[in-house]
């Protein structure tokens, strides 16, 4: 969930085109991943891959980081495929393998908004800096993840 709060979070920061962006090529590209995941492709380690997008997109909010547009696309796509592979590695026997693909990208959509909605406090004084906290403490979060996973 961290992660694509962020993903709203460092749009709302990037401002225009990548705040609408972002969102969407995070999902679409998790869909993919959830394709492989269900396939059972071979990808490395995707809790290690999990826990490096908490701690650097947390990072990336941190430091209000201005890539250009296609490099943040990459960055946010290449995350996405570990969180999509997750959930497809996890589809209960049971699912409609459509249907739950649907289902975690739709509430992957939600967090994204949910992430753009509390980064609008950047106009607010001193938003810009609480942000920047929200970032680090994702970061945070991300950095215990990765010594989880290790």
């Amino acid at each position: 969930m961290l992660a694509m709060l962020s993903v709203g979070l460092w749009g709302a920061i990037l401002g225009r085109p990548l705040i609408t962006l972002l969102p969407m090529v995070f999902p679409a590209v998790m869909a993919v991943g959830g394709v492989l995941g269900i396939a059972g492709v071979p990808i490395p380690p995707v809790e290690l891959g999990i826990a490096m997008s908490v701690l650097v997109l947390g990072g990336l909010v941190l430091g209000a980081v201005r890539p250009p547009i296609w490099a943040a696309c990459i960055i946010v796509a290449f995350f996405a495929v570990f969180h999509g592979y997750a959930h497809g590695q996890e589809l209960p026997s049971a699912a409609d393998p459509v249907g739950y693909s649907a289902g975690f990208v739709v509430a992957t959509g939600f967090l994204h908004l949910i992430g753009i909605g509390i980064g609008t406090i950047r106009d607010w004084p001193g938003g810009a800096n609480a942000l920047r906290c929200a970032g680090g403490l994702v970061a945070l979060c991300g950095a215990l993840f990765l010594g989880q996973a290790l």
